[in-house]
């Protein structure tokens, strides 16, 4: 079942395609991370998504409604915005009571989502403070449990943890990280290393369209690259540097390249060529601390796409 079904979204301002042709499916129960570089798209959709913007063309359903039943779609999501807004002379608990109410929770439920809520973002002793005094992480998480108070069936974070600091990033992630299984998560980002640590899927977008959706570890796998990394003891740099310049010479390997005591070769076949080199490092007399085919991070395959992507759509 997919939480979230996009086809064909398009999205103008003037003369400039904000969305164009998006397609997209989000499986129930994932956490999504919906990357791209700035002016990708991503907030757009996000405000496609909860209807805070109308789109010019397409169609999209979020948790089974269809974005042209407003009031249906904004009952069943929670939405964080990059920038959340809170009335700060209120309290936590007076704000995420003033949410409920909203929702039209009953006292009793509103009293006890409130502090469940709170207890989950690490705001419980503080629930009675003023929030104008709160620091940016803490208005992060607690704009995080406003948007889990209807106990929504998707939550659209848009950027949640662009402007903090590296203790906040944290605190905010490991919250949305403990949401999976209870609802789908939505995250645009263009921070990868978040991606990488919280996300188990991963759409990547690009001038408004989609250029690739997949599982993380697929789609890690899909862009592995042939390359060995040979680390050597230290003192050993002269020969490592020796082996370099003999194996650049080979008709198997692709390119080569060294810094300090590590070389990465790329090789035409995995497979095929390991034994060659490694026959080659044992010729050489070369002490090896390490040997290992390089696993390719979220950020090269995010940068390998969007290079290729960018060149596809120049005039």
């Amino acid at each position: 079942m997919s939480a979230i079904r996009i086809e064909g979204l398009q999205k103008n301002y003037g003369g400039v395609r904000a969305v164009d042709g998006l397609n997209l499916s989000v499986e129930e129960g994932a956490i999504f991370g919906f990357l791209g570089p700035n002016g990708a798209g991503k907030t757009t959709t996000i405000r496609l998504l909860t209807g805070l913007a109308h789109p010019s063309g397409g169609q999209a359903w979020v948790a089974g409604a269809s974005l042209g039943d407003s009031r249906k779609v904004a009952g069943r999501i929670g939405y964080l915005p990059e920038e959340p807004a809170f009335y700060t002379w209120m309290s936590p608990l007076e704000f995420l009571d003033h949410v409920g109410r909203l929702f039209g929770l009953s006292s009793a439920a509103r009293k006890a989502r409130a502090m469940e809520l709170l207890e989950m973002a690490g705001l419980a002793q503080v629930r009675k403070r003023r929030i104008a005094g709160f620091s940016r992480g803490m208005r992060q998480r607690l704009g995080l449990a406003q948007a889990l108070v209807n106990r929504p069936e998707v939550l659209l974070l848009d950027e949640p943890v662009s402007a903090l600091d590296p203790a906040g990033r944290k605190e905010v992630l490991e919250m949305i990280g403990g949401l999976r299984g209870q609802c789908t998560v939505f995250m645009s980002t263009h921070i990868l290393s978040d991606v990488e640590r919280t996300c188990d899927t991963v759409g990547i977008i690009n001038h408004g369209k989609l250029v690739v959706e997949a599982k993380q570890q697929e789609l890690l796998a899909r862009y592995t690259l042939p390359v060995f990394e040979l680390e050597c003891d230290p003192g050993q740099e002269a020969a490592l540097r020796a082996l370099v310049d003999a194996l650049s010479g080979c008709s198997w390997v692709t390119k080569t390249s060294l810094e300090g005591n590590v070389a990465r070769i790329l090789v035409k076949n995995v497979t095929g060529d390991r034994p060659i080199l490694l026959g080659a490092v044992v010729r050489s007399g070369l002490a090896l601390r390490r040997f290992e085919i390089v696993t390719p991070s979220l950020e090269d395959v995010f940068l390998r796409l969007v290079e290729q992507d960018g060149k596809a759509v120049q005039p």
